[in-house]
């Protein structure tokens, strides 16, 4: 059998270090983890890592949505009801989770790092918010919601309360609470 010699791919490497990040994230918490330790876990030189990320905020945040991705798809059942029912329940589900839970470490740690804040803004709010958006935009071509609907205030009003949950009540995310959530936005935007 040969054996590669040599570095690994690129490919290769980057995958070895997004692993890193998210097992040494899941493991020790956003604050123990450093670019030194993502290093020697994936087995690449620091010099590899800053080649690909800016700083660890940024290395991360791409671990965790590598790792995070695959657990929240964005349905298309042709209906915006259930489509909305399936995201806000995945993403419930998933915030409730112990992965999930990494995102009100990240968001705390982001209040006294403007690296990791912005981080998790661009790298992954704004992809989750995109997501939203594309539902309420097909709700409203099917004529399911009313034209000329504020999109991103819908998004606000949908999972705003979900994060609201996380971060500051600690109430229960379960299904009956989407169902309800969901029900009284619709009655709000719904053509």
């Amino acid at each position: 059998m040969d054996k590669k010699r040599g570095r690994p791919r690129n490919s290769e490497a980057k995958n070895a270090i997004l692993n890193a990040s998210y097992d040494l994230l899941l493991e020790m918490g956003f604050g123990s983890v450093t670019v030194e330790k993502i290093a020697e876990q994936a087995k690449v030189s620091k010099a590899t890592i800053y080649k690909w990320w800016p700083n660890k905020a940024a290395v991360v945040m791409d671990g965790y949505l590598f790792a995070a991705a695959a657990r929240l798809p964005v349905p298309d059942t042709g209906s915006v009801k259930e489509d909305l029912l399936a995201h806000a329940g995945n993403l419930a589900m998933f915030l409730a989770s112990r992965e999930g839970k990494v995102i009100t470490e990240l968001i705390g740690e982001g209040q006294f790092d403007s690296g990791l804040a912005e981080a998790y803004r661009t790298r992954y709010f704004g992809p989750r918010r995109q997501e939203a958006a594309q539902l309420l935009e097909r709700g409203i071509a099917r004529g399911e919601l009313q034209a000329g609907l504020d999109v991103e205030s819908s998004i606000d009003l949908i999972y705003g309360p979900i994060f609201y949950r996380l971060l500051l009540t600690g109430d229960d995310l379960g299904e009956n609470f989407i169902q309800t959530l969901i029900r009284l936005a619709l009655e709000g935007i719904q053509a």
